[in-house]
């Protein structure tokens, strides 16, 4: 430590001293970008609070699944995982203080209304938990993994990739694991730093025998979370933390599906096609507007919903 302190000192008193040729070798543009403080003035500070800015963009109320309330991200899945829980006897959630509600309170309740075997906490072990999961899952429950931040996702990538999506071909289909649906937060909210900003999709999204898929609205969040949980494919559903609690909606109040590797066109365009999943997509709504209005740029947009497999024949379309 005295060592790394001397350093320390030494190299601080060459950028007192006013040494900048030393420093510029020492440090590098990268590292002076990444580690030094940057100067920012009040324009270019006002620039990038534009760029990341978005209005969230309701769907219309739907009207064909009946009894309709108003929800947030958060509670749209909670409530997916209401119905789940229902109507499966053998639905079980799991992960990283889900018992309590988890840190976004998606599972808040659960665990008093279904029981303590029903919903529990687990480990601090992602690996740990996508294995179990797997396992539950072999065994024809309905395994609900939760990994409490997208980034954290790493850990399980070999259970994922390597067991998780290849179970049923190497077996020649005698077995399977894909009654297991693995949720997580995904995505940048502003001030999650490096660990708790990161959206890994495209990870997954060469990897055959999984499915990855990312809503846009609590709409649309509970009908493909209640899609990946039916289905018989392990999926990955990640949920974009920064709309858990500002993107609000009327939601059926009962089980509903969305139907899995199907875009949806939200905008018909004739000039350019802008694909999108997730926040991002309510992003390139307030840029197809632009575009129309400063450039009269007619502009398509479809939201992907399903990273993999993906809908090729809507896109292509």
């Amino acid at each position: 430590m005295a060592a790394v302190a001397s350093a320390a000192r030494w190299l601080f008193s060459l950028r007192a001293a006013g040494a900048e040729g030393h420093w510029r070798r020492l440090c590098g543009a990268g590292l002076a970008r990444g580690f030094l403080h940057p100067t920012v003035t009040g324009e270019d500070a006002a620039q990038r609070r534009q760029v990341a800015h978005f209005t969230f963009q309701p769907d219309p109320e739907p009207r064909e699944y009946g009894q309709t309330q108003k929800m947030n991200l958060f509670q749209s899945i909670t409530s997916a995982l209401d119905n789940s829980l229902a109507k499966d006897p053998t639905a079980v959630i799991f992960g990283e203080d889900v018992a309590f509600g988890g840190v976004f309170r998606c599972t808040v309740g659960l665990r008093d209304k279904y029981g303590k075997d029903r919903v529990f906490n687990t480990p601090l072990c992602e690996q740990g938990i996508v294995g179990f999961g797997i396992g539950i899952a072999v065994t024809g429950a309905t395994a609900i993994a939760e990994i409490q931040f997208a980034d954290y996702i790493f850990p399980a990538f070999d259970q994922i990739v390597n067991e998780a999506a290849k179970y049923r071909y190497r077996s020649g289909d005698l077995f399977n694991c894909g009654s297991l649906t693995i949720r997580s937060p995904w995505g940048c909210v502003g001030h999650g730093a490096l660990y708790h900003s990161q959206s890994p999709e495209a990870f997954f999204a060469h990897c055959p025998g999984i499915k990855v898929v990312i809503p846009r609205s609590p709409f649309q969040a509970k009908g493909l979370l209640l899609s990946c949980i039916e289905d018989k494919n392990p999926c990955i559903f990640f949920e974009p933390k920064i709309l858990y609690r500002a993107a609000v909606e009327q939601v059926p109040v009962e089980s509903y599906n969305i139907p899995l590797s199907q875009a949806e066109v939200i905008q018909e365009g004739s000039d350019v096609t802008l694909v999108a999943w997730g926040t991002q997509v309510h992003v390139i709504r307030e840029v197809a507007s632009m575009a129309k209005e400063k450039l009269g740029v007619s502009c398509e947009i479809i939201d992907l919903r399903t990273i993999i497999p993906w809908d090729v024949d809507t896109v292509c379309k």
